[in-house]
This record gives C-alpha cells, sequence and structure tokens, in this order.
C-alpha cells in the first residue's frame, strides 16, 4: 500500500521531532519545512496528501501560505495549527478552505486522529459501515421471514432505505449488491403478504390493514385544518421514501418534522387510481359509479386525472367542510414561479393543495431519454437526480418562504416506482392497458403463477370495462411485456423505473407534517 506522504510546516519544526518520529512509527511519510515561501515551492514540486501548516510564522505567515498552496493544490487538505483561538484568524482560515485545525500545544495522538480523519475517512467508514450493515443483514432476515402485518413490513421498508443511504458512503460496492438482494427478497415477501391480505382490507370484515389512498384526506390533512393557520398540502407525483428523506434533509434548516408515519397506496399504483382515491375519498369503483362524469376508463385516451380539484371539491362538500381552499397542479417551472408570485394570497386559505408533477417527468424522462438515463442508472443516482432537481427548483424557493410564516405543511405521495428488470410475457388484445406494471382488460392470457391476479375486480373496489375484465399485478422488480416484438421492448423498458404494480416502493409510502423552526 502507498505510504501517506505529508508535509508538516512550522518554523520551530526541530521542537517537533518527537511528533514526527511518531508519525513515522505509524507508516506516514513525513517531509519538514520552517517556512512559508519554501512550503509553496514543496508543494507545486511534489505530491502531498496533506500539510500541517503552522499559522504563525515570521515572513509569510500561514493564512498567506494557505491561499498559494490552494492556488497551486485546491483539492490537497490542509490542516491549520495555530498558537491563537482568535475569532478572525479561525474566520480567515476557514474561508481559505482549511480541512481542520488544531491549538498548540499538539499531541501525537491529536495529529494521528486528524490524519484518520482527513485521509481514511472513507475507508474507516467503509470498516465501519460493512460491520454494522454484516450485523444487520441477520436481523433485518429474520424480521422479513417473520413479518405478518403491515406494520412489520413499514419497518423493514425504513431499515432497507436507511442502510441504502448509508451504504451510499462506503466504498464497499459488494455491501450494496448483497443489500439490493435482500431488498429483493423483501419485495418477494411482501408481494406474498399483499397476494394473500389485500382483497380482505375489502371484504367487511374487521382486520389489521394499513390506512389506504381513499381515506388519506380525510385521516391525516382535514384533521390538521386550523383557523387562521394555513395548510400546505404538497403532493409529490410518483415520489418513494428514498427520494423524500433526500428532500427532506435539505428542508432541515428551514422546517422542523412534527409527524412522519406512512400509508399504502391502492392497486393498481398509479396516478389514474391512487391519486383520484386521494382526492375523491372514494375506491375507484366508487368514482366510476357515483361520479362517472370524472372517471375516465383505462382504454380511453383522454388524461385521467383532469378533475381532481372537482373531485376535491365533491369529497369537501360530502364531509360538510365549509372552509377557503384551493387546488393547483404544477407540471413546469413556469408554473411554479407563478405560485411563489401567489404565496399571499394563498395565506388567505384555510387548505392548499399543490400537486408537483416532477418527480413523475423525471421518472419518464428517464425511460425515454438516454441522457437522463445515463445520468440515473441506479437508485442512487436516480436520489442524486431527485435532490439536484429539488435544490434548484422553484417549489424549494416557496418553501423556504414558507418557512418564515405561521403555517402547517404536509407532505406525501400518491405511488412510487420501482426499477425493474425482469420481463414477464403475456398476451392481451388492443384494448388492454399500456402501463407495464398492470394490466386490465378481457383477453389476457399470462402465466398465473408470476402475477397477482383479481378475476373479480369488485372484490378490490376496481372498475371493469366488461363483465370479463380482470387485472393482473406485476411484484417485486418484473414487469409485463406483450409477446409481440418481445425482445425489443423488454430490453427498451429493462432498468427503467416504473409504478402500477406491488413492491415496497411502489405502495408504502411517506406522509410528513412539518412546521417552520423560525
Amino acid at each position: 500500500m502507498k505510504k501517506i506522504r505529508i508535509l508538516w510546516t512550522d518554523d520551530e519544526i526541530e521542537v517537533l521531532k518527537p511528533h514526527i518520529l511518531f508519525l513515522q512509527e505509524k507508516g506516514y511519510e513525513i517531509d519538514t519545512c520552517n517556512n512559508g515561501n519554501d512550503t509553496v515551492d514543496l508543494v507545486k514540486q511534489n505530491q502531498y496528501d496533506i500539510i500541517l501548516l503552522d499559522e504563525h510564522m515570521p515572513g509569510l505567515s500561514g493564512i498567506a501560505t494557505l491561499r498559494l498552496i490552494k492556488e497551486a493544490r485546491p483539492e490537497l487538505p490542509v490542516v491549520m495549527i495555530t498558537k491563537s483561538e482568535e475569532e478572525d484568524i479561525m474566520e480567515a482560515a476557514i474561508g481559505s478552505e482549511i480541512a481542520d485545525y488544531l491549538i498548540k500545544p499538539v499531541k501525537p495522538n491529536q495529529i494521528l486522529l486528524v490524519l484518520k480523519k482527513n485521509l481514511e475517512q472513507k475507508r474507516l467508514i467503509t470498516e465501519k459501515t460493512t460491520i454494522d450493515y454484516r450485523q444487520e443483514f441477520r436481523k433485518i432476515s429474520t424480521l422479513i421471514d417473520t413479518a405478518r402485518s403491515y406494520r412489520d413490513w413499514i419497518d423493514i421498508y425504513k431499515k432497507i432505505v436507511y442502510w441504502e443511504s448509508e451504504l451510499e458512503k462506503s466504498e464497499d460496492s459488494s455491501m450494496t449488491e448483497i443489500l439490493q438482494m435482500q431488498d429483493s427478497d423483501a419485495n418477494n415477501a411482501f408481494s406474498k403478504f399483499i397476494i394473500n391480505n389485500y382483497l380482505s382490507w375489502f371484504s367487511g370484515i374487521k382486520s389489521d390493514r394499513p390506512l389506504l389512498s381513499s381515506e388519506f384526506l380525510s385521516e391525516k390533512v382535514f384533521p390538521m385544518i386550523e383557523k387562521s393557520r394555513p395548510v400546505f398540502f404538497f403532493l409529490i407525483d410518483n415520489m418513494r421514501y428514498d427520494q423524500w428523506r433526500t428532500i427532506a434533509s435539505e428542508l432541515s434548516s428551514f422546517f422542523r418534522s412534527s409527524k412522519e408515519d406512512f400509508y399504502f397506496s391502492i392497486l393498481p399504483t398509479a396516478t389514474q387510481f391512487s391519486r383520484n382515491a386521494i382526492f375523491s375519498g372514494l375506491m375507484p369503483s366508487e368514482i366510476s359509479q357515483k361520479l362517472p362524469q370524472y372517471w375516465i376508463p383505462d382504454d380511453e385516451d383522454e388524461g385521467k386525472n383532469n378533475f381532481e380539484a372537482d373531485l376535491l371539491k365533491w369529497q369537501l362538500t360530502r364531509k360538510g367542510m365549509n372552509i377557503n381552499w384551493a387546488y393547483h397542479k404544477i407540471s413546469s417551472s413556469q408554473d411554479s414561479k407563478k405560485i411563489k408570485e401567489k404565496v399571499n394570497t394563498l395565506m388567505g386559505n384555510d387548505l392548499n393543495i399543490l400537486v408537483y408533477n416532477f418527480v413523475d417527468i423525471l421518472s419518464h424522462a428517464r425511460t425515454n431519454n438516454g441522457v437522463i438515463r445515463d445520468l440515473a442508472n441506479d437508485e442512487r443516482a436516480y436520489r442524486s437526480l431527485t435532490r439536484s432537481w429539488f435544490v434548484h427548483s422553484a417549489l424549494f424557493d416557496f418553501l423556504k418562504i414558507l418557512s418564515t410564516k405561521n403555517v402547517k405543511v404536509i407532505f406525501s405521495t400518491d405511488h412510487g416506482t420501482i426499477r425493474v428488470q425482469n420481463p414477464v410475457k403475456i398476451v392481451g388484445d388492443k384494448n388492454s392497458s399500456p402501463n407495464l406494471r398492470y394490466k386490465m382488460g378481457r383477453n389476457l392470457d399470462y402465466d398465473p403463477t408470476k402475477v397477482f391476479e383479481i378475476k373479480n375486480p369488485e372484490k378490490a373496489m376496481l372498475p371493469k370495462s366488461n363483465i370479463s375484465s380482470r387485472y393482473i399485478f406485476a411484484y417485486n422488480k418484473d414487469y409485463l411485456v406483450y409477446q409481440n416484438n418481445f425482445n425489443y421492448y423488454s430490453g427498451y423498458y429493462k432498468d427503467t423505473f416504473q409504478h402500477g404494480g406491488i413492491s415496497l416502493q411502489e405502495m408504502i409510502l411517506p406522509f410528513a407534517v412539518m412546521e417552520p423552526l423560525s
């Protein structure tokens, strides 16, 4: 292994001989210098891994030397060592991007610690994370094997997302691969849980079931409404829990979370079904029967979510809620900027519902755009792209404005997505739905062992276009491909993010209540 090479500059370097010997015994290679000018020359001539730099030296000062080092090697970490704790000196050093600083007199172990922190941090993090996940792996596997309730699956999903985030810090890709296999095992077991329990949630028999899409507003949003304090409900379409954690970390400087929990999307986990259920407070079959003017059948080309405001109005009226409210759907940056300009008007409402389609647009762009596909080639990159969108969005600017006001903010989504990898061949006619994660039709032919089939849609409170219609759902990372041009389409859609089926990522959805810090 290559030795770490250090340059230590101090005008009293001879006094530090014991410290230098201590570091050499630990395997470090040390060059020394006693002035700033020679330090800059050495940096230009040699490849150092880190600089230990005295702040108070005659001639060229430590701060001036630091600036010249950064001009020559901006990526080189510099640890400032100073006798002074004066604030202006520290600010000057930090402003010049020091990696760390120490106050004299320094002890050998202090030097060793700062070197490990700045040079070996990734290795140490990798080692610790690997050890910790290996210990947790068995626990998660046991939880998967023994999960019996929807609450168990929420706990398992939270743990998987947590370890996804932790292993991003590690350089050991083998641990990420193991976690991906564990995620697949979890999704297979979760799919069996849904297949065995989903229909019982609508049977009328009292059962232990999660909160579902059609109950979300009445149970989680409407109770938050209070006079003189507007509620802003942000529904970010197509947002997974891991993406929410990415966004939430960016909001922590402006909002505190007063509640974070989960609910389940209904099947299909698709906007037409899940989001219409949210705004109407009804299941899809109930919408098609009670409000047929607002339900567009799956096989028609017309937009399926054009009546969300109408459905919301119907639900509010049905519940006797006499409040001031507004609904806005934001599908472009221009829409977002217009909403930001309306903030004072919106503050006059009891409830503001804002639907943001950006994550959904990102998901579809990733499927159809080669550049975006390359930028988000796995879950880690997809999260990173989500974060990049959010921190540069007008939505983030709007939220910063809201953080200065007396408001309550709620975040959630209508369904998530999963990166599909395993094509499943099916046969269908032109009237079958085009979604890759579910199909609805009457002339479907498929292997029933590879899908969750609902032969009687009314049992799942789903509409049907004719008496023999049925629904089938893909689970885990499968996707449904017609046998015509099977090889082409299975290759085209492999590793794209899709929704509509059964997975932890599509069905278990976060919601969070947040309040301004100020």
